[in-house]
């Protein structure tokens, strides 16, 4: 079983990922998914931080060829050197796949899981979403921030998974066409979201 979580910033995405992860036994991808890119590949692990869920096509300016890796402990090599966004995407991706294969089961959150794995028939595709208050309210509690800070923090990740999502997928980030389950984590709060999931998948 393979679940995978789109979210808007705020709306306890990453939080129903763990606990449907740990309620199903299943691995759990959510950052941990760059540090294994960066391991299958030999590129540091900064590099797809710098580019993560961002829409770039190009990373210092190179394009997908003729460009050099920075391999961890090439001491020569900038990490802001001659890399591909588009590059370290595909071989994200490849990391995606090949985790899914490996894994008893698992849950990815973001970096386009859903499409990467769109030909498998063991996947289930869940965006989160939530009302506004209850969004500034997270983030304000998890970030220290204020309530102007959270606002503008949401607004500008959003896009960006958007643009994101968009650019890779060729789907519409958020829309329910694009997915199989979208639900609003406000009408059930974060458990009784996590346990309709689980009904769900499990009844598929």
């Amino acid at each position: 079983m393979i679940i995978t979580i789109g979210r808007q910033l705020g709306s306890g995405g990453l939080e129903i990922g763990r606990l449907l992860a740990e309620r199903l036994n299943l691995a759990f991808y959510d950052k941990e998914l760059l540090t294994e890119a960066a391991r299958h590949s030999g590129i540091c692990p900064e590099c797809f931080q710098q580019v993560d869920e961002q829409a770039k096509r190009s990373f210092g300016g190179v394009g997908i060829f003729g460009m050099r890796f920075p391999f961890i402990g090439d001491g020569n090599t900038s990490y802001n050197s001659m890399i591909s966004g588009d590059n370290l995407f595909l071989i994200q991706s490849e990391t995606i796949v090949k985790l899914a294969e490996n894994e008893r089961g698992a849950v990815f959150v973001g970096r386009c899981a859903d499409y990467v794995l769109r030909h498998r028939n063991d996947v289930v595709s869940v965006f989160i979403t939530a009302n506004e208050a209850d969004r500034v309210k997270r983030l304000c509690d998890r970030k220290g921030c204020t309530e102007t800070e959270a606002r503008d923090m949401m607004k500008k990740v959003d896009k960006q998974r958007a643009a994101y999502y968009d650019y890779y997928a060729s789907r519409v980030w958020g829309m329910a066409s694009s997915y199989d389950i979208c639900i609003n984590s406000s009408v059930l709060g974060i458990e009784g979201t996590v346990e309709a999931i689980i009904n769900i998948v499990k009844g598929k």
